[in-house]
């Protein structure tokens, strides 16, 4: 089963937690910048202050770049990048290997999860994350991959998962 939450029952949960993953499609095209960051902003007031995101192109590193964004206001949140082995972005293209690059230069920690490539280094990352965080935020479209898995992982945990 799964729940989703709006902004105002978010804002309503009384819950206190201290950290956040994120999970999405790469191929997310992000039109709604302003939910994430709602949803993120109302996620820090209930007391996250640790982000795990998987640098996965698409909605991780669009998520990534939010938090970023709210460092300003929030300067005592932090960015954890979970990277699931070396080379992750090396299939990216020029556009996100930079966006990569500059995320990485401006978190606060960055965590190789395996040295090597391997079939399911990245369920790994995703068991990592999810292992951590209280909460998901999640753009989930399809039942399948590795978005489904990590959104399952956490529902298999009980723990509080958020679509956007």
């Amino acid at each position: 089963m799964l729940m989703q939450l709006s902004i105002e029952q978010l804002n309503s949960t009384p819950e206190k937690i201290t950290s956040v993953a994120f999970t999405g499609h790469r191929e997310t095209k992000i039109n709604e910048v302003e939910n994430l960051l709602n949803t993120l902003v109302s996620l820090i007031e209930r007391g996250a202050r640790v982000f795990y995101c998987g640098m996965a192109k698409g909605f991780d590193l669009f998520a990534a770049e939010c938090v970023l964004s709210l460092k300003e206001t929030y300067p005592d949140i932090s960015l954890i990048a979970c990277i699931p082995c070396y080379g992750q972005e090396k299939a990216y293209s020029e556009a996100d290997k930079k966006r990569y690059v500059q995320i990485l230069s401006k978190t606060t920690q960055n965590i190789l999860v395996s040295e090597n490539y391997f079939k399911g280094c990245m369920q790994k990352r995703n068991r990592y994350m999810a292992d951590r965080a209280d909460v998901l935020v999640a753009r989930l479209k399809k039942d399948a991959g590795g978005t489904a898995y990590t959104v399952n992982y956490f529902l298999k945990k009980n723990k509080e998962i958020i679509y956007v």
